[in-house]
């Protein structure tokens, strides 16, 4: 639901809300995320009211409204928009279904990683036995099969090389293909160099039926809660 209803406000919303609106209620939203002020949070309920947001008010109406569930959710501590943490949790999922046994993550002293490798450690660390369904292709399960991670210097690991350079073309290829910016590889022979369960994206899909039947059965709910309850707030 949450998926669909943001893939239908990223493609619709330059559109149903005047031009150059949504890119104010982006920007105001990335600010009031960061600084989490009363100013900041007031700004972004300026932007929304100024936008016609009642043409989507299943999406924008509770900013509107200044909702304090909302603006709560919002200025709460640690919530911000950095999907590094997402995307290194969906790279986990992959990483575990295609491993048939134990295995060592190796990456590079990006600071990113760096920030996270403390919460990977807890991971790595977790005995407990819990599975959770995210979709038809995502699931995770702990105990990992992941049994270290390990920080190396890039230009020492020619395996690191080569994996920054496969990232940056496909990184490359999918911002080609979402007009942010263009390229100069082919994005089409690019992304056909791989299989389609070796792709970890989170590209908008107006595709509503087949999204439902996706995450038909999803556990989101309840990882969410299991992950706050073991990993959120100095959780051992």
């Amino acid at each position: 639901m949450h998926f669909s209803l943001a893939s239908l406000l990223w493609t619709a919303g330059p559109t149903l809300f005047g031009s150059g609106a949504f890119d104010q209620i982006l920007a105001a939203f990335q600010r009031a995320t960061k600084e989490k002020s009363p100013a900041a949070l007031g700004s972004l309920v300026e932007a929304v009211r100024a936008a016609d947001w009642k043409q989507l008010p299943e999406a924008l109406g509770p900013l509107a409204l200044a909702s304090p569930e909302c603006l709560g959710a919002i200025a709460t501590p640690g919530v911000s928009t950095d999907a590094a943490l997402v995307l290194l949790q969906a790279l986990i999922t992959r990483m575990e279904v295609q491993s048939r046994g134990p295995y060592e993550a190796r990456h590079d002293q990006s600071e990113n990683l760096r920030r996270y490798h403390e919460l990977l450690r807890r991971y790595i660390d977790h005995k407990e036995n819990a599975e959770f369904i995210h979709s038809e292709i995502a699931s995770l399960r702990f105990p990992l099969k992941l049994t270290s991670v390990v920080q190396v210097d890039s230009k020492t690991s020619p395996a690191v090389q080569i994996a920054d350079v496969l990232v940056g073309a496909a990184v490359e290829a999918a911002n080609t293909l979402t007009g942010q910016r263009q390229g100069v590889l082919d994005p089409g022979e690019v992304l056909s160099l791989y299989a389609e369960d070796q792709l970890i994206h989170y590209l908008p899909s107006n595709d509503f039926t087949e999204q439902k039947r996706l995450r038909s059965g999803s556990q989101a709910s309840e990882m969410i809660d299991y992950f706050a309850r073991h990993f959120g707030g100095g959780a051992t």
